[in-house]
């Protein structure tokens, strides 16, 4: 490999890294709003 696809490949390594952590994070936040909502939920429900 020369030293453009090297360059080439850790940016986009860089890049798919930054996305993935994206995606983790919204998952984890609309994990935690689901939670929320079920906890209110059940609230009014037994009550």
């Amino acid at each position: 490999m020369n030293e453009t696809t090297k360059a080439k490949k850790a940016a986009y390594q860089k890049k798919q890294e930054a996305q993935g952590k994206k995606v983790v994070n919204w998952i984890f936040g609309v994990l935690l709003v689901l939670a929320i909502i079920f906890a209110v939920y059940s609230v009014f429900i037994v009550s």
